[in-house]
């Protein structure tokens, strides 16, 4: 019998059920996900918003996904890694998923020290996705170059990889450049924590940096058939076996108006396909289907059952 989907809940964007300061709200709703029998939850960032968060106007129905330019500048987009940091001190078993991890924004050297840190507190159960995002303001307002963003998140991933790997580690690029540094500890494994790539298409800077690098494959939206062949093709090139790759999809969710939660039957119906196309992580965000905090338990309850009734 295949295996149950494994769930993953989507901590950030619940404002509609959280309020933005209660950030220990998050930390026991990763508790109760972990006892209800999730496999992981996750956490999304921005540094600072601009006036082009919301460039193409606010979304309507304020449960779903921030997207670019679709959200107010006033969101509230608390440090993930710290969030995680907490999670993972009062939890044993879930796996923490730093998704959007805006790399081009740091230094490599803080950011291996940052993400290492936090891979062995937490014994191994970080997943990190870093990303470039899309925020033109976030890059002005922190004065890195936005048009070459992709080429920085390269360099950053060459330099954390032999940061996890090696000691000393020297580095000579176009961007950073160092000499015999020692960073210790290193993270829980030699190549450091999983790694998830994505983005809304598979093209060449995303399906290089999942051959290279990546653990799994986490798209925004739904990818094509030609994508997903892409991605074995690639794989397979480069000597690796595409059922390494963890490919992680997730809930659809239909408003039937701009006040109102989705429902959950519905939004879990499209996992089935997705089974069939090797995907075995599912998103889901708990605001878009419950308004009320003191649900969650049970929401989480039911999540699970569903879940496990696609493998009955």
């Amino acid at each position: 019998m295949p295996a149950a989907p494994r769930m993953l809940l989507i901590l950030s964007e619940n404002w509609t059920l959280a309020d933005g300061r209660d950030l220990p709200a998050l930390v026991r709703w990763a508790r109760e996900a972990e006892d209800a029998g999730f496999d992981a939850v996750m956490l999304s960032e921005h540094v600072v918003l601009g006036p082009d968060a919301g460039a193409h106007g606010v979304m309507s129905n304020p449960r779903a996904y921030a997207a670019p330019g679709n959200q107010d500048p006033a969101t509230p987009w608390p440090s993930s890694l710290l969030l995680l940091a907490a999670i993972a001190a009062a939890t044993s078993r879930i796996r923490l998923v730093a998704s959007a991890v805006l790399a081009p924004l740091r230094h490599p050297l803080l950011l291996a020290r940052e993400l290492g840190t936090l891979d062995l507190l937490s014994q191994g159960r970080l997943v990190v996705q870093p990303g470039v995002s899309w925020s033109r303001d976030e890059y002005a307002a922190l004065g890195v170059p936005f048009g070459r963003r992709g080429r920085i998140l390269d360099e950053q991933l060459a330099v954390m990889d032999a940061l996890w790997r090696q000691t000393p580690t020297s580095f000579h690029g176009d961007f950073f450049d160092f000499t015999d540094v020692y960073l210790e500890p290193k993270a829980f494994r030699p190549e450091g924590p999983r790694m998830w790539f994505g983005g809304q298409h598979v093209h060449g800077p995303v399906l290089d940096r999942l051959v290279r690098y990546g653990h799994g494959f986490h798209p925004f939206g739904t990818p094509t058939s030609g994508d997903l062949a892409m991605l074995r093709s690639a794989l397979v090139d480069a000597g690796r076996d595409p059922a390494g790759i963890e490919m992680v999809g997730g809930t659809r969710a239909t408003f039937p108006d701009d006040d109102s939660c989705a429902d959950l039957g519905a939004a879990m119906a499209p996992i089935a396909e997705q089974i069939e196309q090797g995907f075995t992580t599912f998103c889901v965000k708990p605001s878009q289907f419950i308004d009320d905090a003191d649900e969650l338990p049970g929401f989480l309850r039911e999540v699970m059952r569903r879940a496990e009734a696609f493998v009955v």
